[in-house]
């Protein structure tokens, strides 16, 4: 099994790869320039709400792919 993408660089390659400025995902959703900036170079997370409304945005969904088993738990 290949090494695993973080879910937030998964957006980051998203946003990278749409068809729209980072101005206008930022207004359509939202989310200020520069918290959209500092996220696109990896200084700040962001809220679950604007992660939310980013993936809306971008038509991204999140495919489950198998769930590891917690240690010392039956």
């Amino acid at each position: 099994m290949g090494k695993r993408i973080a879910f937030s660089d998964q957006i980051r390659r998203a946003i990278e790869m749409a068809l729209v400025s980072r101005y206008r995902i930022s207004a359509e959703t939202e989310i200020s320039e520069g918290q959209l900036c500092r996220f696109m170079q990896g200084d700040v997370g962001l809220s679950i709400d604007a992660l939310d409304r980013l993936a809306d945005y971008l038509g991204l969904t999140i495919e489950v792919t198998g769930v590891r088993k917690r240690k010392g738990k039956k």
